[in-house]
């Protein structure tokens, strides 16, 4: 199928219409319509140099809240003082350090400085969030992604101290359990998510749940 080329319209064609790995479309920009247009649709934003790339994949790697495993040795790290929990507190600061991770499978990041800014200004429209994991003053774990409905789209998540990032994931999850979110999306297969009760469901299931849990397509509420 070919790869659609994007123009100024937030618009994108059917999730249907991607390749075998997920790309749909190229161009366009991070605007917040667009931004929110796509996730919306089941399509997220990845990419490294030149025009942004636009993704559905099929299956989608997801998390269902109640399906959180926690091991047996992270029961003392989230019961011990180690670690403090916060929300949203230091958000573009958590995209920042996000952005330094060098994975194994990637030469490089992202998460550039266009992308900061444009979700920069959608967490000040109250779409994105941080969760963050502290020792004292110092931010050393973390993640952020998108909330819309009953839905969370997790972006990126970094650690500056073992299991630091785990912390601040599972409390998160807890807590948009506990505010009635019924799917974290985790977008392509990681062992790390996985070990955490990420599983691989269809494109149609993922998109079908999207529907159902999109209420009004406001912002998640996180109180």
């Amino acid at each position: 199928m070919p790869v659609f080329i994007l123009d100024e319209q937030p618009i994108f064609p059917p999730v249907q219409d991607a390749e075998p790995d997920g790309l749909l479309a190229i161009g366009g920009d991070l605007s917040p319509e667009r931004l929110l247009k796509a996730y919306r649709s089941g399509i997220f934003p990845w990419y490294d140099e030149g025009p942004i790339l636009w993704w559905s994949p099929d299956p989608r790697f997801v998390l269902f809240p109640a399906d959180l495993k926690i091991s047996k040795s992270m029961r003392p790290v989230l019961n011990q003082d180690r670690f403090s929990f916060r929300m949203n507190t230091a958000f573009q600061d958590v995209m920042e350090h996000c952005g330094k991770v060098r994975r194994s499978d990637q030469d490089s990041t992202w998460i550039n400085p266009d992308m900061i800014e444009s979700y920069t200004r959608l967490h000040k429209m109250g779409y994105a969030f941080s969760a963050e994991s502290w020792q004292g003053d110092q931010l050393v774990g973390g993640l952020y992604g998108i909330g819309i409905g009953r839905l969370f789209f997790g972006e990126s998540m970094f650690s500056l101290q073992p299991n630091a990032s785990k912390f601040a994931f599972i409390k998160w999850v807890n807590h948009l359990q506990n505010q009635g979110v019924k799917l974290i999306d985790c977008q392509v297969y990681t062992e790390h998510l996985a070990s955490l009760g990420a599983k691989m469901i269809s494109r149609g299931k993922f998109l079908q749940i999207l529907a159902d849990n999109l209420d009004d397509t406001d912002a998640i509420k996180i109180g």
